[in-house]
């Protein structure tokens, strides 16, 4: 089922406001998809997801990498509990100015009731969405 990244309805962003691991998938540079589990944070006023990780992960390495492809770093991001899934999509970038982290480390204690340890190799990788689907 299709959803309005925008105007998600009233029980889809419920959904990701509840604690659960989820999984970001990024195009490895062979195009192969690498799945990683991960917290997401989803922003539907901005239409953006945000993962926050380590700057030397691989799944910043792929982002990067596919930055400069024609198609940009296409991603995806999931989670799902029994019947009930939601899967965000869109073209990730990695943000690595201290307002972004901030911001981004403040919006998963929110959703995830812990602060994560300092790290001073903290980066966001944050997804402009333009596909939302699920069934929540």
């Amino acid at each position: 089922m299709s959803h309005d990244v925008l105007n998600p309805t009233p029980e889809y962003l419920a959904f990701w406001r509840e604690r659960h691991v989820c999984t970001l998938t990024t195009p490895r540079p062979d195009g192969t998809p690498h799945v990683v589990p991960v917290g997401v944070t989803y922003d539907p006023e901005a239409g953006v997801a945000r993962v926050i990780s380590n700057k030397h992960s691989k799944k910043v390495r792929n982002v990067l990498a596919a930055q400069g492809a024609p198609a940009g770093a296409r991603v995806a991001v999931c989670q799902m509990e029994g019947r009930r899934w939601a899967t965000l999509e869109g073209r990730a970038v990695i943000r690595t100015d201290e307002a972004s982290v901030a911001d981004a480390v403040a919006r998963y204690a929110q959703r995830y009731g812990r602060t994560p340890s300092p790290n001073p190799d903290r980066v966001v990788i944050e997804i402009a969405l333009d596909r939302a689907m699920g069934r929540a």
